[in-house]
């Protein structure tokens, strides 16, 4: 017997639609900076640490490293990052990059602990899940040991600085704070008069001691372009120097930092705050 052979049809196979890549994206370096977390005067300083990263570059590495085998930390060109403390491991923890820009961090059997802000992410020995990082985040590598009056028996505590990268060049805040405090010291008859009387800048009033920041005063001008009085901001500069952290952004800086290399990367652009008016980076001046 003859049976009629049924035609199946055409099938029908369920596309997937392509994921389109934006092509700004691929191939974009995202920076992150490690910088001292100052809690404390006994916070161990360091040179603050800056690395570029793709997304999916090797991690970077972080540990209690010999210098014999490997670069100093504040090299760009390794993914090792080091800090001579004993109380942090040879491989203590990895820092890495995933898209789109997202830092993450991760312990890597350390036996002294990871702590992100204040909490611990694995016990000692074990490896721990990828933890996001985010800007202003606390790292901190091991616990101070034998009370941490050594250097080299203290914490590393850093705060994580991510997507500061527009901070680093021309930018309306600090290029209008330049022309504010030009203005201020070479024409101060266009200052304009206050409620009680005295005169008044067009700067921000400072954030200390909440009072006009006005002529005749013995002012400093962070690197971020934030003015504060000498005498409110003092107390803080003696305690850390020459770390600095700005109590406004909380952006740090060094202030014995070479204006040479300042005035060479911004030589394109206009100086963001290349007036510093005290000697090798941040300072104060009587206007």
């Amino acid at each position: 017997m003859l049976r009629r052979r049924r035609s199946g049809g055409a099938v029908n196979v369920p596309t997937v639609p392509a994921v389109v890549v934006p092509s700004a994206s691929v191939g974009a370096t995202h920076r992150i900076r490690l910088v001292p977390h100052l809690d404390s005067r006994r916070a161990l300083r360091f040179d603050a640490i800056t690395r570029d990263l793709k997304e999916g570059d090797v991690a970077l590495r972080i540990g209690r490293f010999t210098e014999r085998s490997n670069p100093p930390a504040a090299s760009t060109t390794t993914n090792k990052i080091a800090f001579k403390s004993k109380v942090v491991s040879r491989a203590h923890a990895e820092v890495w990059c995933e898209a789109p820009g997202v830092f993450y961090v991760r312990d890597t059997r350390s036996s002294s602990g990871t702590f992100l802000n204040h909490v611990r992410l694995s016990p000692a020995n074990t490896e721990s899940r990828a933890s996001v990082l985010r800007d202003g985040d606390i790292l901190q590598l091991g616990v101070d040991y034998q009370g941490g009056t050594e250097d080299i028996y203290k914490s590393v505590k850093i705060r994580v600085e991510v997507g500061r990268e527009w901070q680093g060049g021309k930018n309306a805040f600090n290029t209008n704070a330049l022309k504010n405090l030009k203005s201020l010291a070479a024409a101060p008859i266009q200052v304009s008069k206050s409620a009680a009387g005295g005169s008044k800048a067009n700067i921000p009033d400072c954030c200390i001691c909440l009072f006009a920041v006005s002529i005749r005063q013995a002012l400093f001008i962070a690197p971020c372009s934030h003015t504060f009085h000498y005498k409110c901001i003092r107390p803080l500069l003696e305690n850390h120097h020459p770390a600095f952290t700005c109590p406004l952004c909380r952006t740090f800086a060094d202030l014995e930092e070479d204006v040479e290399i300042e005035v060479c990367r911004y030589a394109s652009n206009i100086p963001v705050l290349m007036i510093s008016l005290g000697p090798r980076g941040g300072g104060s001046s009587r206007l």
